[in-house]
């Protein structure tokens, strides 16, 4: 197979950032930076570990060690929105195999990608429609529906053991994705006790048709010291389990100010996610992250989405709550209405019982 760059397998990501940020050509024909900064850190980012959970301690430990588990998960969910997963039950060796996978996916070239209808036709890349450099993000991935993954008309093209990968991902991902959620709803219901065998009622309406895997490639930029390989945002998921390589690069707002992830080998990242966050009364919280671009190497990772179907009621943990009742669905067509008619999302203020969003 051709080397990456000996086709062009990346999308015009290079050509998308030079109509956004007014490139000039150097003394050398190549491009040059802009003048001003663009969307660059804005100094210094203090690289730290985020709070590390042995989940085992929750699937096989006796009642003090569940309870001391579930204690730790809701506290990093509280105070970080973002902890790390050792011992979750997901293979080193089929997340390498992933790895290759999708290595070999994103190998093909970008007009097969883009117009093939790899996938279900979930591939996205940059922002296309961006209007600003804060928009942009130096991207691409393929966002595929777990009910669709099954399905006979979902094309895989000539990578005929992908299925088969994603498949086996997904079921992994989604229990560590359900057995989090269940531990985290039972420390502010007290359901349970933090045990890992409670009943799976939560979050309601969730189930292998409902949820996303979305892998995702982040190619070197040249531009990477003011370019987001993801731009800043939060999830409009109930939970997030993330698997990613050791190149680096995630960064979350933590006390008012941007830190770097140091990756760990083997650790899964999990954040908490809007409808999480909603549900809990702002016990748990939707950090702002962001992916900043490499200038050297690629960067691969995969991202299980925890979703309710669309007519699910998020609901809340008790009453009094601060946001009105709302569904998935309609959460979902605001935040993609504030982003066509604002450039961002604006997301959970907007559902406040007492809002001030206009």
């Amino acid at each position: 197979m051709p080397a990456f760059a000996d086709i062009a397998i990346d999308p015009p990501l290079a050509d998308s950032l030079r109509a956004l940020a007014l490139l000039r050509r150097d003394g050398d024909g190549g491009i040059a930076p802009p003048a001003v900064q663009m969307v660059g850190s804005g100094g210094a980012v203090l690289e730290r570990d985020l709070p590390m959970v042995d989940l085992e301690r929750l699937t096989r430990g006796g009642a003090g060690e569940r309870k001391a588990c579930a204690g730790a998960m809701a506290r990093a969910a509280s105070e970080w929105g973002f902890f790390q997963l050792t011992n979750h039950g997901v293979s080193r060796e089929l997340m390498e195999e992933m790895r290759r996978e999708q290595a070999r996916l994103f190998r093909l070239p970008f007009e097969t990608k883009e117009k093939a209808g790899l996938l279900n036709g979930s591939y996205r890349w940059g922002n296309p429609t961006a209007t600003s450099l804060r928009h942009l993000s130096w991207s691409e991935a393929f966002h595929v529906p777990l009910a669709s993954i099954s399905g006979a008309d979902c094309d895989f093209g000539d990578l005929t053991s992908l299925r088969g990968v994603m498949q086996e991902v997904a079921e992994a991902m989604s229990r560590v994705a359900n057995t989090v959620a269940a531990a985290l709803a039972e420390e502010l219901t007290g359901r349970g006790g933090g045990g890992a065998s409670a009943a799976p009622w939560f979050p309601a309406g969730c189930d292998e048709t409902t949820c996303f895997l979305r892998l995702n490639r982040y190619p070197a930029c040249p531009f990477a010291a003011d370019t987001f390989g993801l731009v800043p945002h939060t999830d409009s998921d109930f939970l997030t389990v993330l698997c990613q390589d050791q190149v680096g690069g995630l960064h979350l707002m933590k006390d008012s100010r941007w830190v770097a992830v140091r990756p760990r080998p083997d650790a899964l990242v999990v954040n908490i996610g809007d409808l999480f966050q909603a549900w809990s009364n702002n016990r748990y919280k939707s950090v702002e992250h962001k992916v900043v671009a490499n200038a050297k190497t690629d960067r691969l990772s995969v991202a299980y989405f925890l979703c309710p179907s669309y007519d699910s009621l998020v609901g809340t943990c008790g009453e009094p709550s601060p946001y009105r009742a709302f569904t998935f669905g309609e959460y979902r067509k605001k935040v993609q209405e504030d982003v066509r008619t604002t450039g961002k999302k604006i997301g959970l203020p907007n559902f406040l019982k007492h809002s001030s969003v206009q």
